[in-house]
């Protein structure tokens, strides 16, 4: 079994390969767009730690202040992803992730750390199950199922921005939030596109190119949030089905 991780940094961050999608030499546009958007992020404290094999076994993590998620709190990271899939689960290695994770959260004098979850497991957010086995807890809520979880060393904790609580916009079209985090979001987009063009039905991507813009989102959001006639949808990723029964509503 393989026990050697690797954080990626400036000096190798050209040279990993990222484990959210594995790929040969061929290069993948969303994943490099991923590693730009990465190596901006690394300055301001974010840790992508990986097995060092050819898997998806990762946690991604960043000082709260600096995360691009509409949430609000002193002196905690925010947990983004922690995948491990394949024939890689079941060995142990989300444990050892996640307590790499809280070691370094209190070796650098954190308050606690955070993480986006619902009251029914979704597709694309990190299992809130395995969370709460480290003591994670539920310390805020949407009102359509979306929860804030948080380990606080401190009693202190994190809650959603006012503005997420808001879950509308004015603009009643398909309207769609996204960064460049996730390498499976510029699929995704290009497949909106292409879907939205061939059935002449109206889209507003707008890319959420800044922290600012983060912070100030109307809804829950990790790296991508959906609305239709102005209602909050998902952060879920679409696929062809799930962006027709959006749009049947």
């Amino acid at each position: 079994m393989n026990t050697e991780f690797i954080n990626l940094t400036t000096e190798n961050i050209e040279t990993e390969h990222l484990c959210c999608i594995i790929r040969s030499k061929k290069p993948h546009p969303g994943v490099e767009a991923k590693r730009q958007w990465l190596s901006q992020r690394l300055c301001e404290g974010h840790v992508f730690r990986k097995l060092n094999d050819k898997a998806t076994v990762f946690i991604e993590y960043a000082p709260l202040e600096t995360a691009w998620v509409p949430i609000v709190g002193d002196n905690y990271f925010y947990v983004y992803c922690l995948w491990v899939l394949g024939s890689f689960k079941g060995k142990g290695y989300g444990a050892s992730l996640m307590e790499y994770c809280i070691a370094d959260a209190r070796e650098k004098g954190k308050s606690g750390i955070c993480i986006l979850g619902a009251k029914k497991q979704k597709a694309w957010l990190s299992d809130q199950t395995f969370a709460k086995k480290f003591g994670f807890e539920v310390v805020d809520t949407t009102d359509n199922g979306y929860e804030l979880l948080a380990l606080s060393f401190d009693k202190t904790l994190p809650e959603f921005a006012q503005n997420v609580k808001k879950q509308a916009i004015d603009n009643k079209e398909l309207t769609i939030y996204y960064d460049l985090q996730c390498p499976y979001i510029y699929q995704n987009i290009d497949m909106v596109k292409q879907y939205c063009e061939t059935n002449d039905v109206p889209v507003s991507l707008i890319q959420v190119d800044t922290l600012q813009k983060a912070k100030e989102l109307p809804c829950a959001f990790n790296n991508w949030a959906v609305f239709y006639k102005g209602e909050f949808e998902t952060v879920n990723l679409l696929n062809v089905d799930s962006l027709k029964r959006i749009l049947k509503k």
